[in-house]
């Protein structure tokens, strides 16, 4: 079965954050990588830049238009991923309970099920 692990960010909670804390869930990522490479569980994983780097196209009356910034005006974003094989849904949520972020109050792993990968 494959899933999605969903690392969700919230800049309120990380700005409250110690730079040594900050860095201790970074350098956790590496940890958590060697296990699940080392496992054969990891299909990839991708970090994303900041919202305010990002544009949204839309299309209307067939004219693409474009927009810098996020699609929507949230408090939380999405910050990166980790796309994982492994036997159970039990599974999914052990792996996602050791990506660093899942101990920091206020963040969260999503887990979520592929159900298409083409």
């Amino acid at each position: 079965m494959k899933f999605l692990l969903i690392m969700h960010m919230n800049p309120q909670v990380w700005d409250a954050l110690t730079e040594e804390q900050r860095e201790e869930v970074m350098n956790g990522h590496g940890a958590f990588m060697e296990t699940i490479q080392k496992s054969g569980e990891m299909l990839g994983t991708v970090a994303l830049a900041d919202p305010s780097q990002s544009a949204v196209v839309r299309v209307r009356r067939g004219m693409p238009a474009v927009t810098d910034g996020p699609y929507l005006e949230a408090k939380e974003y999405l910050g990166g991923y980790y796309l994982i094989e492994c036997d159970s849904r039990e599974r999914a949520l052990e792996l996602a309970a050791l990506i660093p972020d899942a101990s920091v109050p206020g963040l969260g792993i999503e887990v979520r099920p592929v159900v298409f990968d083409g």
